[in-house]
């Protein structure tokens, strides 16, 4: 999603007390930064933060981490937790947000962080061939995934796209993963999971386009 630049978002930012600006510190220390050994989930590409804000509040006994890499947008995630947070009457202690290309997040997380779960919710579909390695499912993307995730890890993945959808069911095989579940209708699925619907999941549902949605899970 293109998004205009904010000037306010790096100062928003960087004087906020839930967003790590040198996430590469804190690789293997996670569970240090939120200074509990309550389970970590992740959410790759958070957008404008309307999911892991409202994810996040609904599940204090867990602990999470937003990526994404444009300033303005997780300004904006900054503005949504703080929002969704004081709504509930809470203080944000189990969210951290960070600025990071996911293509290498092995920098920023390894093993001994043990994830027990990943969001990817309406990525980049890349659909020309040459950048389809650029997608976040895609196999490459996986297997950096399983060096950080615990056995029987999982990932929840959703998209409005057939073909990576579909290209996305073969990229998790590849990898050694097994799908333990998958839609090509979320909604009319209404014990899948305790789904948040998305900006992008709203807008694509309102065009009459059905979610495809799967839970796929590490296996060792």
């Amino acid at each position: 999603m293109r998004i205009r630049y904010k000037p306010w978002a790096r100062p928003e930012l960087e004087a906020s007390k839930f967003y790590i600006d040198n996430p590469e510190d804190y690789k293997g220390k996670w569970q240090e930064v939120f200074k509990n050994n309550n389970p970590i989930h992740l959410e790759l590409g958070c957008g404008k933060g309307n999911f892991i804000s409202k994810l996040a509040v609904k599940n204090p006994d867990i602990n999470y981490i937003a990526i994404d890499l444009v300033d303005a947008m997780l300004g904006l995630a900054k503005r949504n937790v703080e929002e969704t947070y004081k709504e509930a009457n809470k203080d944000v202690n189990n969210l951290i947000l960070t600025r990071f290309d996911i293509e290498r997040i092995l920098l920023i997380l390894d093993k001994e962080d043990s994830i027990n779960r990943i969001y990817i919710n309406f990525c980049n579909p890349w659909p020309k061939g040459k950048h389809r390695k650029k997608r976040l499912t895609h196999t490459r993307q996986l297997e950096k995934y399983k060096e950080f995730l615990v056995p029987n890890g999982e990932i929840y993945f959703k998209t409005d796209d057939d073909d990576l959808f579909n290209s996305s069911l073969i990229y998790f095989e590849e990898s050694g993963f097994e799908i333990v579940k998958k839609t090509y209708d979320l909604h009319k699925e209404k014990d899948f999971w305790d789904n948040i619907e998305t900006e992008h999941e709203k807008m694509f549902t309102s065009q009459g386009i059905n979610i495809k949605a799967l839970i796929a899970k590490k296996i060792n």
